[in-house]
């Protein structure tokens, strides 16, 4: 049986720790989300097993297995602290003008160089005494960063995601080719789908192996291409291409960035589905003035920039 008195005097912030735990199940990375030490995340669970009567979570290994009423106990728990968020996060006006809090954003290191530019020279007025802060995309821990408060906003490609997360499209980017004008399968700016498969391509991706999007998409069609070098970076992907008879597959948007006159973009002779952008969240900030306001801002942010009418062109 539980403490009932203790219940009655019990410190919140143990709920948290309780929380960071269970989703993490591991006592080090619920300690860095919550910038706190391990040990003072097992005091925390020490203090929690007296009160409730249970061990709530078991070492197996480096992961801290939750007990039986662990399990039965925590969407609930965890359904009430989110209530509580939004209980506070509703009280008082946001005003942008005197608001001096950080705004962190996740998102993928090939946006952040169309959209963050955008958001912030369009908010740097808007928000004086704030900060932005954007940070490598994480998709394993976004949802975790997301629920805890670590990350306010992702952004991302599109992919599945359920409940609690919650997500809007933000621009929809047909890919295309960067190549050199020069190029000898370079026909007056158009590519032939034969040419495409003689050339030689660079890939773009951070993972060490597996397919890139373009590749899935292509191989849905019965096509492969020959990738010759595979790359972390478009923009290291884009100095191998040029001056050479390599071509680059990617969004129309960031190609954009890098066409001057030793690149040229040229439409890709294969139908294949556009990529898609969204702004991801936790329902737990779903009533976040400060949060609506800025998802509000980077629609608008890009709304204006050169990323929809890239999309209109098409």
């Amino acid at each position: 049986m539980a403490d009932t008195k203790a219940i009655q005097q019990l410190d919140l912030n143990l709920l948290k720790i309780f929380e960071a735990l269970y989703f993490e199940q591991n006592m080090t990375t619920a300690a860095k989300s919550l910038f706190v030490t391990p040990s003072a995340v097992s005091h925390a669970i020490k203090r929690l097993r007296l009160v409730l009567n249970d061990p709530l979570f078991v070492r197996q290994g480096q992961q801290m297995q939750p007990t039986a009423a662990c399990q039965r106990m925590a969407p609930q728990l965890i359904n009430a602290l989110n209530r509580i968020r939004e209980v506070l996060q509703q009280c008082g006006e946001f005003d942008p003008l005197t608001t001096e809090q950080t705004f962190t954003i996740a998102i993928h290191e090939a946006l952040e160089s169309q959209i963050m530019p955008a958001l912030i020279n369009h908010v740097a007025e808007l928000i004086p005494q704030a900060n932005i802060a954007s940070i490598a995309l994480s998709r394993e821990h976004i949802a975790r960063q997301l629920a805890n408060g670590e990350v306010d906003l992702a952004i991302d490609v599109a992919r599945a995601v359920n409940a609690p997360l919650m997500h809007i499209q933000l621009v929809s980017d047909p890919f295309c080719v960067l190549i050199d004008p020069q190029h000898h399968l370079c026909n007056n700016g158009t590519l032939t789908q034969e040419d495409y498969l003689l050339a030689q391509h660079v890939a773009v991706s951070s993972r060490p192996t597996g397919r890139v999007m373009e590749d899935l998409l292509l191989q849905q069609q019965g096509i492969n291409r020959h990738i010759k070098y595979r790359c972390q970076t478009y923009q290291t992907a884009v100095k191998i291409v040029s001056n050479t008879a390599l071509m680059l597959t990617l969004p129309r948007s960031i190609a954009l960035q890098f066409s001057d006159s030793n690149l040229t973009v040229i439409q890709i002779p294969f139908a294949l589905t556009d990529i898609d952008t969204h702004l991801y969240w936790h329902s737990n900030t779903q009533s976040d003035h400060a949060l609506i306001w800025l998802r509000q801002q980077i629609e608008i942010a890009v709304e204006r920039s050169s990323l929809v009418s890239i999309e209109n062109e098409q």
